[in-house]
């Protein structure tokens, strides 16, 4: 995985194949799979490449369909389903090996005025204040350099949750957890390189807010983690490399699935984004 920003850019950058289809590299990993926040940053940028820049991306919706091999690139063909006077609508499937690993379906809006309200923005600790999930994670796996190693390129830190003993009540919502995350640097001042930084780290923590009350971590050998769908609605634009919060709630865990829901705040209390994600949480016997 990426171990820096210039390396998560470089990542993000696709080649075009033919008009409509591009490939997207693989970076260097020890993951037995393809990371499923880097299918779905691909299919974002190889869609926004396929709209008039006056399009932004407002949603998008995605299956993941089959484990991705970490040793192949993946093709990317972008459909375009609609390009009407506000909106624009395009489908995309990843394939690798000949078969449809990923899909998805992304909708696009010139943006205009309009009503606007929000929820307020949680009281949470200041990232500065808050452990990072890198230490966390070393302290946990007993692996120094695992962190540095796959995820480097992003700076998360720890700011509560609901696990029995946590800091936050489970009287009425058992699943929640905070993170302020960060790309750890700058990236270019281009809106599309955010939005793909940003998608690619969304799919990183959510499962894990689904194991908050049963007393096991996502990186434990027990759990049979994948991620099944990811969602996101884009609200209102910001930089993916300043601090965002995201809140995470997990309303239900049923049948070896969890699901979950997010809101992103900016540091200043915006809400930017929502993202909803359900994944396979299976306890091996």
């Amino acid at each position: 995985m990426p171990s820096s920003v210039a390396e998560l850019v470089d990542l993000l950058e696709l080649e075009l194949i033919e008009d409509n289809l591009f490939r997207g590299k693989q970076p260097k990993t020890e993951l037995q799979r393809v990371f499923g926040g880097q299918v779905a940053a691909h299919a974002l940028v190889a869609a926004t490449q396929t709209v008039a820049d006056t399009y932004v991306v407002h949603s998008l919706h995605s299956y993941f369909l089959r484990p991705g091999d970490t040793a192949v690139p993946i093709v990317y063909d972008v459909e375009n389903l609609r390009d009407g006077r506000s909106f624009a609508t395009r489908r995309v499937l990843a394939r690798q090996h000949g078969h449809p690993i990923f899909a998805m379906t992304l909708n696009f809006q010139i943006p205009e005025e309009g009503l606007e309200h929000q929820d307020v923005m949680p009281d949470v600790p200041a990232p500065e204040l808050c452990p990072s999930l890198g230490d966390i994670f070393t302290e946990r796996n007993h692996d120094s350099d695992e962190w540095d190693r796959e995820w480097a390129a992003l700076d998360v830190r720890y700011a509560g949750n609901s696990r029995p003993g946590g800091e936050l009540s489970a009287e009425f919502e058992p699943a929640r957890a905070r993170l302020w995350i960060r790309v750890n640097g700058e990236l270019p001042d281009s809106a599309l390189q955010h939005t793909a930084a940003f998608t690619y780290a969304s799919d990183m923590t959510l499962l894990g807010a689904t194991l908050v009350p049963h007393r096991v971590f996502i990186s434990s050998p027990q759990v049979q983690a994948a991620s099944l769908d990811h969602t996101i609605w884009f609200h209102r634009p910001f930089r993916a490399d300043e601090w965002w919060l995201y809140d995470q709630h997990s309303p239900s865990a049923s049948g070896g699935r969890g699901l979950t829901f997010a809101r992103v705040f900016t540091r200043d209390g915006r809400l930017v984004a929502s993202v909803a994600q359900e994944g396979l949480i299976r306890i091996r016997s």
